[in-house]
């Protein structure tokens, strides 16, 4: 074989390597130069066949991507951090300071209805379970913080949640009391953004 194309071929091989995106032919020649690009997408494709990464035309667009067969192994878990809803910060504050606890009574200390996905996130991410269900007529699920919960803000139990004094040292009872006086102790929560 002919050192000349194997350079060549070398040339493509390195410019796919290195490129952003999937890069057409044309693409290819601005990089590398005159040559037959086909034949060398072509040798390429039929060397990387059998490895765990292969070289594919995608829309008239070649690129290297891993061998179907590996990808599994490849595939990585990414948490994304979701921003709980005013609605779900409140249940899960009622059930870590009043735990176990049923759907009525957050209901009945919020002052508005739970809405349905509220305690399904808090499920979801771990922080809430299911605890039993609560012996008086109904017989209504109790809900519970769980390990995760506790790990995920630094507690090592539930007595080390802040308490009244810690909360308004902080300042986080303040605005809430000042708005309780201002309309005279009525409930400020008319609508509610229980969408989760």
């Amino acid at each position: 074989m002919n050192e000349e194309p194997e350079d060549f071929r070398r040339a493509v091989e390195a410019a796919l390597f290195v490129a952003e995106a999937p890069m057409t032919p044309a693409d290819i020649k601005l990089h590398v130069g005159e040559g037959d690009v086909a034949a060398a997408l072509a040798g390429l494709a039929d060397d990387y066949a059998g490895r765990g990464v292969n070289l594919v035309e995608r829309g008239g667009r070649w690129q290297f991507q891993t061998a179907p067969d590996l990808a599994h192994i490849l595939r990585r878990e990414k948490d994304e951090p979701r921003k709980l809803s005013r609605a779900a910060m409140e249940t899960l504050a009622i059930i870590a300071y009043h735990e176990p606890v049923s759907r009525a009574e957050i209901e009945a200390i919020r002052g508005v209805q739970v809405a349905k996905g509220t305690l399904d996130v808090l499920m979801e991410a771990g922080w809430v379970r299911p605890a039993g269900r609560r012996e008086v007529p109904g017989r209504p699920l109790i809900y519970a913080t769980t390990m995760d919960f506790l790990t995920h803000f630094g507690l090592g139990s539930r007595r080390d949640l802040p308490g009244v004094e810690d909360l308004r040292a902080a300042g986080l009872l303040d605005p809430v009391d000042l708005a309780l006086e201002g309309l005279g102790g009525q409930s400020v929560l008319e609508n509610d953004d229980d969408v989760a």
